[in-house]
């Protein structure tokens, strides 16, 4: 740990929050690998967020997981309510800690996001998820769940679909090379996969290593301050929301940069903004927002992957070790992100 990160972790609470913390740091060196995801193996289903609007949709998704040639086993809460919610923080918190302390379940996936992931994190059992690592795939709410698991136990997280996803052919492909193995480079698609998507552009070109961290821009910054969060030295921040207005994204990278986030980095990627509006003819644009705030950091930066509230989607895994360059719009994988 070098100096400014031990000065920060005494400036955030004293000796007490330094100890708790250098425990995530710790933890946070061993990077652990899931087993990867074969054909015929089971997918825990559950819902740490949101309820789905109808019963009919979680059956639907069920087929669907089934189709794509897994068995699946659905969370005993994964069905419930609690106004908005899919049922207490108990019992959402209580399915993820079943499924992965349930040997026959070797991968989970939620059955949506939508809200409540952060709520439930003081009710997750991290030594349980430590003794039985296990992919874990999701991406907007689940960004809580994908980064909270890796800074405390550093079993490497999958940014990518959730059951109600709409698995096109690319999101299938995607998903299934990165879950066992066989992928090594996500260059930017062809336009044609998304006509609504913004197109590469480069923010700062060059090219850079780190380890591969981020997912949805409000879900991060609704956890700055808390220690489910990892440590951002030399890492690759990727990014993505969804109706949310430029200001805004401009307040959340603002929080990021007085948080000594943006100073962190050594990379930085934007995928889509999805239903993302100006508020006025007077408003900032993202791309004068990325000047701002990323520019004068010097660091290679892109806008424009496939990563987001969007149907083609890639999968990417969170911690691990990646290249990325800035100019192409590549990540490469140096490593394989399963055993």
């Amino acid at each position: 740990m070098n100096r400014k990160g031990f000065l920060k972790l005494l400036s955030a609470g004293g000796l007490g929050a330094f100890l708790t913390n250098t425990g995530n740091y710790l933890h946070k060196k061993s990077v652990v690998k899931p087993k990867k995801l074969q054909q015929g193996d089971t997918i825990g289903l559950i819902s740490p967020g949101f309820i789905l609007p109808d019963s009919d949709r979680y059956d639907k998704i069920i087929d669907q997981i089934r189709k794509l040639g897994y068995k699946v086993k659905e969370g005993p809460n994964a069905r419930n309510q609690y106004g908005y919610l899919a049922g207490t923080d108990k019992e959402r918190a209580a399915d993820l800690n079943t499924m992965f302390a349930d040997d026959s379940v070797d991968a989970i996936m939620p059955f949506r996001g939508g809200w409540g992931c952060n709520r439930i994190l003081p009710l997750i059992d991290f030594n349980i998820i430590r003794e039985n690592p296990k992919i874990l795939v999701g991406y907007s709410d689940i960004t809580t769940l994908l980064l909270s698991i890796f800074a405390k136990t550093g079993l490497i997280t999958f940014h990518g679909p959730v059951g109600k996803s709409a698995w096109t052919d690319y999101t299938k492909k995607n998903f299934k090379e990165v879950l066992t193995g066989q992928q090594k480079l996500f260059n930017i698609p062809d336009k044609n996969l998304c006509e609504d998507c913004d197109e590469l552009a480069t923010i700062t070109p060059g090219k850079v290593k780190g380890k591969l961290l981020g997912g949805n821009l409000s879900v991060l910054t609704a956890m700055m301050g808390s220690d489910y969060l990892p440590d951002w030295n030399n890492s690759i921040l990727f990014l993505e929301d969804v109706g949310e207005d430029v200001y805004r994204l401009d307040r959340m990278l603002t929080q990021l940069k007085l948080n000594g986030v943006l100073e962190e980095i050594s990379g930085f990627i934007f995928g889509q903004c999805t239903s993302c509006e100006m508020s006025s003819s007077k408003s900032l644009t993202l791309k004068q927002v990325f000047d701002d705030h990323i520019k004068p950091l010097g660091i290679p930066a892109f806008s424009g992957a496939m990563i987001g509230h969007i149907d083609n989607m890639l999968t990417l895994p969170v911690g691990l070790p990646v290249e990325m360059d800035a100019q192409e719009g590549t990540i490469k994988l140096k490593e394989a992100a399963v055993t």
